[in-house]
């Protein structure tokens, strides 16, 4: 009776339990599954695990099922009768033996031909992509076209890309799980991850993430893979080679939207001018929605003027950690290259969208925007949660409005 107890008591939480994963299992929208690869190697890791599953599916019956065989046919009779006594089988120690052995040759066989063809060399002609991983962001470098931009990475469809995994503090996991498996992105050693993304594939955007712990902002060091046409990839290429450019424009650094800058050069010299990822097309999966701190604001209604923000940038703090291709001032390599970030889709490595509302806070406090942060606290009288001070005029500390013209800058540079 006691073991009835317990299972009545037990019952409610199974009922949940089980209720919450049917639920799940019927949701019509899984856009990190693993289980809808779009690219060769995705589908080589889904078909062995279709394999394993199907053979350990049948081994878990088989073995049940011998089980259930032996409660019932020597379950528990008369005390009075003994059973009969044997001192082992050499038979039946051979067959348990062979027989897990030649389960296993089937479960080795195709897992060590994936391994093989799976850590092969990329194919020649692939794309070459260098993965840096940061603490807590991803720097993209193109060598054969001279880009680098972070926490973005355009691909095109039906060419194999090629990765080569650096991490610049500790270990990484780069993982976009709807196009490919996961890589350690590890110091002092290089790995390796290629995938031809699927020809067939319509423009879309792919979640990524890190898949190995990391520190504080683990949870927030996300990217953004752009799977394009051949075209559309050779336009973007073009353009993101382009020194950044802009127009002395205004933009309202308390709403999502910014001043459209005057281009320059590249869409003469790209084929079919410039390439940006129609905002139309970004699934609703892939735009992140993280309120901003609370206790964080900013003036409502300043409008930012990027000449003064150009100027501010280019003679403050920020020009030791980032690049801006065309500023002279800003060489600093420690944070992400800005050259083209007024194009970019997030920022904070996929935390928030890149409107120049956040922007804005994120510049006044990243590190209240996104815990552990290399970049410094810039807003006059904010509190740095790591430093433990407010910051100054005489520690370079910046109002709302100069904030607000920086924006207007950044935005510009698209």
């Amino acid at each position: 009776m006691k073991g009835l107890d317990r299972l009545r008591r037990l019952s409610p939480f199974v009922l949940t339990a089980a209720l919450a994963i049917i639920i799940g299992a019927c949701s019509g929208s899984h856009p990190n599954t693993t289980f809808t690869p779009h690219s060769d190697l995705g589908r080589d890791i889904d078909a062995l695990w279709d394999r394993l599953l199907l053979l350990g599916t049948i081994v878990f019956v088989l073995v049940e099922a011998a089980l259930i065989f032996v409660i019932i046919r020597y379950r528990h009779r008369d005390s009075n009768e003994r059973p009969p006594q044997t001192h082992g089988s050499t038979k039946l120690e051979i067959l348990w033996t062979l027989i897990p052995a030649v389960i296993l040759v089937f479960i080795a066989i195709p897992t060590v031909r994936t391994i093989f063809k799976t850590q092969a060399n990329a194919p020649h002609g692939s794309l070459n992509i260098e993965v840096i991983g940061h603490q807590w962001w991803w720097e993209f470098k193109y060598p054969e076209y001279g880009i680098t931009t972070a926490n973005e990475v355009y691909v095109p469809t039906g060419r194999t890309v090629n990765f080569t995994l650096h991490s610049a503090d500790v270990i990484h996991s780069f993982w976009a799980p709807q196009l490919g498996g996961k890589r350690d992105v590890v110091t002092n050693r290089t790995n390796f991850l290629w995938y031809t993304p699927d020809s067939s594939m319509e423009t879309s955007v792919w979640n990524g993430f890190c898949a190995e712990y990391c520190g504080t902002s683990h949870a927030n060091m996300k990217f953004r893979v752009f799977t394009v046409k051949p075209d559309e990839f050779v336009r973007w290429a073009g353009w993101q080679k382009t020194q950044a450019a802009f127009g002395a424009k205004t933009a309202t650094a308390t709403t999502a939207a910014s001043s459209t800058p005057e281009m320059m050069t590249a869409a003469a010299t790209t084929t079919g001018g410039p390439y940006i990822f129609p905002k139309e097309k970004i699934p609703a999966y892939t735009v992140p929605a993280t309120p901003p701190p609370r206790g964080l604001t900013f003036t409502a209604g300043l409008t930012g003027n990027a000449g003064r923000g150009q100027q501010i940038f280019s003679t403050g703090a920020c020009i030791g950690c980032h690049v801006i291709a065309g500023n002279p001032s800003a060489m600093g390599v420690l944070g992400p290259n800005l050259t083209h970030i007024g194009s970019r889709t997030t920022i904070a490595a996929g935390r928030y969208p890149n409107a120049a509302a956040y922007l804005a806070l994120w510049i006044k406090n990243a590190r209240v925007m996104k815990p552990g942060v290399l970049m410094p606290t810039l807003g006059l009288d904010e509190y740095d949660p790591i430093l433990k001070t407010k910051v100054t005029t005489a520690s370079g500390g910046l109002t709302d409005q100069q904030i607000a013209d920086v924006v207007a800058y950044l935005t510009a540079l698209k």
